[in-house]
């Protein structure tokens, strides 16, 4: 029995037509660089029955994901996968008359290019009977329950695997955990004919490194564990919003993206939310000096002068940020890679000097697509455009939200130049547009600081900070407010490259930022729209609900930075607005910030693929 990302039935979904690529996309050859192994696992042709969108992830890019049902199906095949036993050879086989068990069997066909791991293989006759084990229920038939198409598909492979090397094998059996009952299924010609069409068009998919499109509105997809991954409903209804309202639709796009999706948009079904709003794990911060982290039993321990201090396990934790001279063990760096969970290294006063990760992404062709656009002015002037025009805006609706009496000028001037910013005709014109934006934003930010004569009162005799503001200055920040922004931004850029890195970007090759050695400028591409969004708005949480003061500042040198104190209650404010839901324009869900950072970039990574017409940045309402 595999553990698999599908749900164990068989809904039917329609396939919409394969959108094209950006102009001049390179295909791969098999012996070429990124060269899939020759061997098709049978599971991967049940993965393909089922979504050949989802076969594309795991056996193209590499991807996986759990959720309950792989969990509970990698439980119940532990109890199957034992030890390989032998199986005896086909001319002993032949003549045995005693029934024989041999379980986890391995073999391969190099006529078809498969390879199955077989649960169980029953021995009886002469002839051999392979035996797979499957978490859900068979399918109810008009008498019998039967077997699902996809399941059926993976026996047969395995069937002509076990012919290939010399077996009699002429039926198979599904045992299906959640009834407890045995499926025969005869091997027949029509199906081994079905499975081996079956093989050829997944060959082909792989081959040309092209993804199939995601099924639309199909029921397959609310318990893909790939889903946060696939976003079939964003994509499609991203991609008829954006056909929809352009004035100049690409014509390859527009022809081949719907050819089976209902005509006309009343028509469509609302889209669905399926991926969750939050995620369980939270980021952990190491900020206590001289702190030593190791690990025991999946658990991270911190010690200080030999004294335990907390222990997390690592199930609860999606990223470790280190600020300072904070040592963690070879045992836990080992620990946090081979799980999954990068950790992010930062100076005492938050410079983000980069992360440690484990090999957990495979997946190099979203990259080359990346790198390849990146060198063309059009794609990235397009992107930029977006970006600029989507911080622009988030500003101005900033100061709406939040300042005292915010100037009827200001706004219309910000609301002006986003609409420059959309239709700006150079790189550097849009660094013009955005520098004035900000120029005309950061002069009325102080606007939004709720700082009154009763807090300046109880403070002034405490220290010379205030949270005056009068403009952005930074390397280094000269005052509270700006080393507040300088280290939110950081920490947005640190998010920002983790979920660059998981979508499979590589983080220091932008399309607004042009590269520079240690610089994410990717991320700092994808974090524009957000600065106001996120990183200014936790600023504004922790001055005005007066989770900081001025004493938790300090001065070294031209430089302002927080105490370790107030670094934390910093922490705080900034994964409170991280935890903030707020509701995507597009798709009318509400999903945390931190959510919407991957959900944006991973819409990026559709639009350089070719799924999507243009790329469109978040804007709140």
């Amino acid at each position: 029995m595999q553990a698999s990302s599908s749900n164990p039935s068989n809904f039917s979904g329609s396939y919409p037509g394969a959108a094209q690529p950006l102009p001049s996309r390179a295909t791969d050859h098999r012996e070429g660089p990124g060269a899939l192994p020759e061997l098709l696992p049978a599971r991967m042709l049940n993965e393909f029955v089922y979504c050949p969108r989802l076969f594309y992830y795991e056996w193209v890019d590499g991807l996986w994901a759990d959720n309950a049902d792989t969990i509970e199906g990698s439980l119940k095949h532990a109890r199957v996968d034992q030890a390989p036993t032998p199986l005896p050879n086909p001319d002993r086989a032949a003549q045995e008359h005693e029934t024989i068990h041999a379980r986890s069997v391995t073999l391969s066909s190099s006529r078809h290019g498969l390879i199955a791991k077989i649960d169980l293989v029953e021995v009886e006759n002469g002839a051999v009977c392979p035996v797979d084990y499957k978490r859900g229920a068979p399918r109810p038939g008009d008498g019998a329950p039967e077997a699902w198409d996809t399941d059926r598909v993976q026996l047969a492979a395995q069937a002509i695997i076990l012919r290939e090397n010399g077996y009699h094998c002429e039926e198979g059996i599904l045992f299906y955990w959640s009834t407890r009952q045995r499926i025969r299924l005869p091997i027949t010609d029509d199906l081994i004919q079905q499975t081996l069409e079956a093989l050829a068009k997944a060959r082909t998919i792989a081959t040309a490194r092209q993804i199939p499109p995601p099924l639309f509105n199909s029921p397959k997809c609310p318990r893909c564990s790939l889903v946060g991954i696939c976003l079939p409903d964003e994509t499609w209804i991203t991609a008829r919003i954006q056909l929809a309202e352009s004035s100049e639709p690409s014509p390859a796009v527009q022809l081949s993206l719907f050819p089976e999706a209902p005509e006309t948009a009343p028509n469509n079904p609302p889209l669905r939310r399926l991926v969750p709003a939050r995620d369980d794990e939270k980021p952990l911060y190491l900020n206590s000096q001289g702190l030593r982290v190791g690990i025991s039993g999946g658990v991270l321990q911190m010690r200080e002068k030999d004294e335990l201090v907390q222990e997390i396990r690592l199930m609860d934790i999606n990223q470790v940020n280190v600020f300072g001279n904070i040592q963690l063990s070879t045992q836990a760096i080992q620990a946090l890679c081979m799980e999954g969970i990068p950790i992010s290294y930062f100076s005492l006063g938050g410079w983000f000097y980069g992360l440690t990760r484990g090999h957990i992404l495979k997946n190099v062709f979203l990259r080359r697509e990346q790198f390849r656009l990146a060198e063309r002015d059009w794609p990235c002037l397009q992107i930029a455009r977006a970006l600029i025009s989507g911080k622009i805006q988030n500003q101005r609706t900033l100061l709406q939200r939040n300042h005292i009496e915010p100037p009827a000028n200001v706004l219309a001037a910000l609301k002006h130049l986003a609409q420059q910013a959309r239709s700006a005709d150079s790189l550097e014109t849009l660094r013009g547009i955005e520098g004035m934006a900000g120029h005309l934003y950061f002069a009325h930010f102080a606007g939004m600081l709720k700082t009154d004569d009763l807090w300046k009162q109880t403070t002034k005799n405490q220290t010379p900070f205030t949270f005056d503001f009068t403009h952005r200055n930074r390397r280094p920040p000269r005052d509270p407010v700006n080393a507040l922004l300088s280290l939110a931004y950081s920490l947005l850029a640190k998010d920002l490259t983790i979920t660059a890195l998981a979508v499979g970007f590589d983080p220091y090759i932008g399309f607004y930022h042009q590269p520079r050695f240690g610089r994410p400028a990717l991320a700092l591409d994808l974090m524009e729209p957000f600065r106001p969004l996120i990183a200014d708005s936790a600023v504004l949480i922790a001055i005005n609900n007066r989770m900081l003061s001025p004493t938790d500042f300090i001065q070294v040198g031209p430089a302002v930075a927080l105490k370790p104190e107030g670094r934390k209650h910093f922490f705080r404010a900034y994964e409170q607005r991280m935890d903030t839901l707020a509701t995507h324009p597009l798709f009318d869900y509400r999903v945390s910030y931190r959510r919407m950072l991957e959900i944006q970039t991973r819409l990026l990574a559709r639009y350089l693929t070719g799924e999507i017409p243009q790329y469109t940045p978040f804007v709140t309402r």
